[in-house]
């Protein structure tokens, strides 16, 4: 389509007709969308030369005018400017990247991670940020050791209060295991352990968290032994081995209102 630079013409399923534009960038097309109209393609496409070609426009310059999408325009902007080309919204920085989400909304991560985040794509779902991986969708938060089940600023915080800081530096994990709280004072290091049945259940305060780790999952089995059929998750404690996980269980002492609990 001589009329359209950087621009084929395509049918859809159904038979409609689109046209889909892209640029070659290290002898490889690049694609830049697809659009129901040649103009609206052929627009993309001379957006896109002018920031590669003709070093036109800033990151801040871009608007709802442009018919390049803004994660195509962040992709450009950041090969122009570095040299890499990446299949995601990255812009890299020295020592760490941003990740654009949106014209307003950019996460920050540690160069390490630029590698799996320049091939899995990240997803926003109920304030909640994933990626899918093997058919599976993870919370980025897993990679960090932040179970499912955390509580931001009581079980994680992040240290600069920047929520949108996901360097490994920024995230400090407070309590690493279900049902444990760090409740230690100045002088005394202890953890609470609370399981949830009818309501709250203290299942005990213990000298550290493995032990009230332990004595969680303890709990969990006392009740299953007595016919409560919910399904807790369990603590993985890693640190330990078999026979000293063993150890801590039979010795723990869990509560007698865990103890003694009836469905009745």
């Amino acid at each position: 389509m001589n009329k359209y630079p950087g621009v084929t013409k395509a049918k859809r399923k159904n038979g409609e007709t689109y046209y889909r534009s892209s640029i070659t960038i290290k002898n490889k097309h690049v694609s830049l969308s697809s659009f129901d109209s040649p103009d609206e393609a052929t627009k993309a496409y001379r957006e896109a030369c002018d920031i590669i070609r003709e070093k036109k426009y800033e990151l801040d310059d871009y608007n709802e005018s442009f018919s390049l999408d803004f994660e195509k325009f962040i992709i450009l902007m950041n090969y122009r400017n570095t040299g890499i080309l990446f299949k995601t919204p990255i812009y890299l920085q020295k020592g760490y990247f941003f990740y654009y989400i949106s014209p307003e909304k950019r996460l920050i991560f540690d160069r390490e991670d630029m590698f799996f985040y320049a091939e899995h794509k990240i997803q926003v779902r109920g304030g909640y940020y994933f990626v899918c991986d093997y058919g599976s969708q993870y919370n980025i938060l897993s990679r960090y050791g932040i179970k499912n089940y955390a509580r931001k600023g009581k079980d994680y915080v992040f240290s600069n209060h920047n929520e949108d800081d996901y360097r490994y530096e920024n995230i400090r994990i407070i309590n690493e295991y279900v049902g444990v709280t760090d409740i230690s004072d100045e002088i005394n290091k202890k953890y609470e352990c609370v399981i949830h049945v009818r309501g709250n259940y203290i299942v005990g305060r213990y000298d550290d968290e493995i032990t009230a780790a332990v004595a969680y999952n303890k709990a969990v089995d006392i009740l299953a032994a007595k016919g409560i059929r919910k399904k807790y998750s369990k603590n993985y404690i890693q640190t330990i081995s078999v026979e000293d996980y063993k150890k801590i269980y039979d010795k723990v002492v869990v509560s007698d209102r865990i103890m003694k609990y009836s469905k009745s």
